[in-house]
C-alpha cells in the first residue's frame, strides 16, 4: 500500500528537489521512486508511483498540491453545468507519461508491477469538494440533490478510468488496483446506488484482458459485501474487520489486508503478534496478499518495515499463501 512514500529517506531527498507532480510526469524519476521500496524492503511485487489524480487534469479538472493542504482544484464541480465541461481523454495521448514509466519499469523489475486507478466515486469526490474532506457534506448534497449530474460525472470517471486501465495493461502492468479512498463514508444502501455501479463499469472495461485486479477502500467493512460483487478478483480489508471474517463476507475472492498501519509505530512484540495473528486467520488458505490496511504513515522506520516483510516471509514459506 502505498510503498514509496516520505517514510523513505530515499523519497524525501528527491523531494526536496522536485514537486509531486514533477516526480510523476518524469518517467526516470517516477521510475527511481517506484524501484526505492522494491530494493530496501525485499516485497514481493511493485506498485507504480503515480497519484490517482493525475487523470483530472486533462479533463479539466485542473488541480495543484499545495503544502501541507493537499490537492486543490481550481474550479470544483458544483452542478450540472460544471459537470459538462468534464471532458473524456485518451489515456494514451494524455498520460503517456505514465506508460512510458510502466514500460521502463517492466525492463528493469524482476517482481511483478501493480498499475492503478481512483474510483469514480473517490475521484468525483475530489473533483466536488475541491480537495480533501472530513464529512463529504459537498458530495453527498450533489448525490442527493442532483443524482443525474452525480450519474452523469461518474459516468464520464468511470470511462476514463476503464481506458486508463487498458492502457496500463497494454503497457505492462502485472495487476490493476481501484483505490476507493473515500467510499467508507457511504452507507450500503447509498454506496449501491451512487457508487457500485460505477466501480462496476470499470471493472467490466477490463474484464476481457483476465488480468488480476484489486479492489480497495477504507473503513468498508459494511460494505464489503457489496464490494465484492463490482468484478475483481481480490478485495481489500482495512484493519477495522479481522481478516477471516472480512474473508466470509467476500466469499470466493482473494483478499488483501490487513495490518493497521499505526502499529508500525508500536514495540516489535506488538507488530510482531499482530502480523502472526493476521497469518493465522489466513490458514494457510491461498489467495491472500499480506498488506497494510491502508498506506505507510510518513513517520514510520523503514527499518520496521522491512522487518514486517520478512517476518511475513518467514511465516508463510511453507504455505501457498
Amino acid at each position: 500500500m502505498r510503498q514509496a512514500g516520505r517514510y523513505m529517506p530515499e523519497y524525501r531527498a528527491l523531494r526536496q528537489r522536485y514537486s509531486l507532480l514533477e516526480l510523476c510526469r518524469a518517467p526516470e524519476l517516477a521510475v527511481e521512486v517506484t524501484l526505492q521500496p522494491v530494493r530496501t524492503l525485499g516485497v514481493d511485487a511493485a506498485i507504480l508511483f503515480s497519484d490517482l489524480l493525475l487523470p483530472l487534469a486533462p479533463m479539466g479538472l485542473t488541480f495543484e498540491f499545495l503544502k501541507g493542504e493537499g490537492p486543490s482544484f481550481h474550479e470544483p464541480v458544483r452542478s450540472a453545468a460544471d459537470v459538462d465541461r468534464v471532458r473524456p481523454i485518451d489515456p494514451a495521448h494524455e498520460l503517456a507519461y505514465v506508460l512510458d514509466t510502466i514500460r521502463m519499469l517492466k525492463a528493469q523489475l524482476d517482481v511483478p508491477l501493480i498499475g492503478f486507478v481512483g474510483a469514480p466515486f473517490t475521484l468525483a469526490s475530489y473533483a466536488i469538494e475541491g480537495g480533501p474532506s472530513k464529512d463529504f457534506a459537498r458530495t453527498k448534497a450533489m448525490m442527493y440533490t442532483e443524482p443525474q449530474a452525480w450519474h452523469a460525472l461518474c459516468g464520464r470517471l468511470a470511462d476514463m478510468a476503464g481506458a486508463y486501465l487498458r492502457a496500463q495493461i497494454a503497457a505492462g502492468v502485472d495487476a490493476v488496483q481501484i483505490f476507493d479512498s473515500w467510499v467508507g463514508h457511504l452507507s450500503a444502501t447509498d454506496y449501491r446506488e451512487f457508487a457500485l455501479p460505477h466501480s462496476r463499469r470499470v471493472f467490466d472495461a477490463i474484464a476481457d484482458l483476465g488480468t488480476p485486479s484489486i479492489h480497495f477502500g477504507v473503513g468498508t467493512g459494511m460494505l464489503l459485501e457489496d464490494m465484492a460483487t463490482a468484478g475483481s478478483s481480490v478485495v481489500g480489508a482495512d484493519w477495522r474487520v479481522p481478516l477471516d471474517h472480512a474473508w466470509q463476507l467476500i466469499g470466493d475472492h482473494g483478499i488483501q489486508g490487513n495490518l493497521d498501519p499505526t502499529l508500525l509505530l508500536g514495540p516489535w512484540p506488538r507488530v510482531r503478534a499482530a502480523v502472526e495473528d493476521i497469518v493465522q486467520r489466513v490458514g494457510g488458505r491461498p489467495g491472500h496478499i499480506f498488506n497494510l490496511g491502508h498506506g505507510v504513515l510518513p513517520m514510520t522506520s523503514p527499518d520496521v518495515v522491512q522487518r514486517v516483510t520478512r517476518l511475513v516471509h518467514s511465516l508463510t514459506a511453507t504455505r501457498n499463501t
